[in-house]
């Protein structure tokens, strides 16, 4: 009986012993590395050139671009079997100024996985549910403010210049080309009935990349200016003024023109 008690004992040690020395899982690492976003913005392929009445559009007005602010949030990589990598670890929402040019490169804080990306994509704006009253307290991106009986918000566009109407030798007058939440009226400009909401998705078309293990991949997006006022819609100064904020048939031109505003091209090593 003593020696039945004794392997028992024994047999019952055992098994603490191995339950005691259970093999550890071993947590694989991900591989990753980083991008870098660069925003460039070109006239006809050529880099822009600021305060010039050189250009002119599809509809035949001469103009010339003072200032570009902008919004891009939610830049997604799209992966093998239809795997996605949102950019949101640090910010979601990224702010773009000519004037300013440290706003012209996003280090992106975000690890991303390393591997093959078909393709990319991003917001034009802010969506509505992110597009809140008041979340930017300093300026430049306060500054971008949407008026509260507009919808409120923040802007995604602001394209300042300056155009010479038709028949006009000299005297050019500003344009306001700015694209935010339109406005639905019962009667202008006091009845607003509803908003709507014109941020956009961009698919840059060949946006495919590489994020190879403890690199950074840089990359351009380009935003090519003549765009917003020729594909798919000719947009004529002349007919729609200076100022749009409060026009949705015109933004909504702007929004649709703007799936064709914007390229990706890879920086050369």
């Amino acid at each position: 009986m003593e020696r039945l008690i004794k392997l028992l004992f024994i047999a019952a040690a055992g098994i603490a012993l191995l339950a005691g020395c259970k093999k550890e899982t071993k947590i694989t690492e991900v591989s990753s590395g980083k991008i870098i976003i660069c925003f460039d913005h070109r006239v006809d392929d050529l880099p822009m050139v600021r305060d010039s009445l050189m250009y002119t559009n599809e509809a035949g007005n001469p103009y010339m671009i003072n200032e570009i602010q902008y919004f891009i949030s939610d830049f997604t990589l799209y992966g093998a079997g239809g795997s996605q990598v949102v950019i949101d670890d640090w910010k979601d929402i990224h702010y773009v100024d000519t004037d300013i040019p440290e706003t012209w490169t996003w280090e992106v804080y975000d690890e991303i996985p390393q591997g093959w990306y078909d393709s990319v994509s991003f917001t034009f704006g802010i969506t509505a549910e992110k597009n809140k009253s008041f979340m930017y307290v300093n300026p430049p991106e306060r500054d971008m403010f949407w008026p509260e009986y507009l919808g409120g918000g923040y802007h995604y566009l602001k394209l300042n210049g300056k155009w010479l109407p038709a028949g006009q030798a000299y005297q050019t007058r500003p344009f306001d080309f700015h694209l935010g939440i339109g406005q639905i009226y019962f009667s202008y400009p006091d009845s607003i009935t509803g908003y709507v909401q014109n941020y956009f998705t961009v698919c840059p078309p060949g946006s495919a990349l590489q994020v190879i293990n403890g690199q950074s991949t840089k990359f351009n997006i380009v935003m090519n200016i003549e765009n917003w006022f020729k594909e798919p819609h000719i947009y004529d100064h002349d007919q729609w003024g200076g100022y749009i904020m409060q026009n949705q048939d015109a933004m909504a031109l702007a929004r649709e023109n703007g799936h064709n505003v914007f390229t990706l091209e890879l920086c050369k090593k």
